[in-house]
């Protein structure tokens, strides 16, 4: 689907211009991205999903693990389409029974996220879903887990990434892909 003239994938655009922005949300300075829109447009949210399997058919991917929330949006289509299981990396206090966590600092102070212990099994292949990566806090947590429970993380993948994330960029020795640049 490549548009010709300009050598650019056009449900990339499509992608991108589905992308809201709001500005000083959700604090004074923030320029939001919003994919509550994107979700709106059924084929652009289907385009989304179906670059993300067709990046990840040919790889023996086991398990999908989504970083909540917005990863439980793109991930468990993602991980239908490829056979594989979907494994919630949710915040603390979100899951029963026995988990196993993993603290990261944010701006001002520090969150964890936690997975359920057995979810996934030594040697596993899995990639990492979120909507957004900013700074790779979230995204680096969520890779020294799954490796912490033995997992092959072969790749972390996100919808948004500001720029510096954008064609090749590496998060504790993993790959991350990124559809589209952050909007400003």
């Amino acid at each position: 689907m490549l548009d010709e003239e300009k050598g650019v994938d056009a449900r990339l655009q499509a992608i991108k211009a589905a992308i809201r922005v709001v500005p000083h949300f959700p604090k004074p300075g923030i320029m939001f991205n919003d994919i509550t829109t994107l979700l709106l447009r059924p084929k652009v949210f289907k385009d989304a999903v179906e670059i993300f399997v067709d990046r990840y058919r040919d790889m023996s991917i086991s398990a999908v693990a989504g970083v909540e929330a917005r990863g439980f949006i793109f991930g468990p289509s993602i991980a239908l389409a490829l056979g594989a299981k979907f494994i919630p990396l949710r915040k603390p206090k979100k899951l029963p029974g026995e988990v196993i966590s993993e603290s990261y600092v944010l701006e001002y102070g520090t969150d964890s996220l936690e997975m359920h212990v057995g979810a996934v099994q030594p040697g596993e292949r899995v990639i990492v879903i979120d909507d957004l990566v900013a700074t790779g806090g979230t995204l680096c947590a969520a890779i020294k887990l799954l490796e912490r429970a033995s997992a092959d993380v072969v790749e972390c993948a996100c919808l948004i990434g500001l720029p510096k994330f954008k064609g090749g960029c590496w998060l504790n020795g993993k790959p991350v892909f990124v559809l589209v640049d952050c909007r400003q």
